[in-house]
């Protein structure tokens, strides 16, 4: 779990504090449709993907400043219907210079993040 603090970036003084699962199977990170739009978050266009089962679903998506250890990044938001787990994924760690150490399974910075 992963303490972060997820913000409109259009008005940085709405922020939501939320502890998510990390996995960094998913690309995006996913919150409830209900605190997306609490904080002002407006869906910018519509995806498809497939889950861990393998069903093709569409979910909204937008944009928002998540901050984790001290870090800042903008980020992809997916839009979670009631039964979506919400998650922080694989974009908000990378943009955050965050990966998970596969001994202790905790955050920590990245080393380097690939250049090419």
């Amino acid at each position: 779990m992963a303490s972060v603090r997820l913000y409109n970036p259009r008005d940085q003084s709405k922020c939501l504090e939320l502890e998510l699962l990390v996995d960094t199977g998913s690309t995006y990170t996913w919150i409830k449709r209900g605190r997306l739009e609490k904080l002002g978050i407006k869906p910018m266009s519509r995806r498809r993907f497939r889950t861990i089962e393998g069903k093709i679903i569409e979910r909204d998506v937008g944009e928002a400043v998540i901050e984790c250890l001290g870090r800042k990044a903008t980020t992809i938001v997916v839009f979670a219907e009631e039964k979506d787990y919400e998650v922080l994924g694989l974009h908000a760690l990378e943009g955050l210079g965050l990966e998970v150490d596969p001994v202790t399974r905790q955050l920590r910075e990245s080393e380097a993040i690939l250049a090419l």
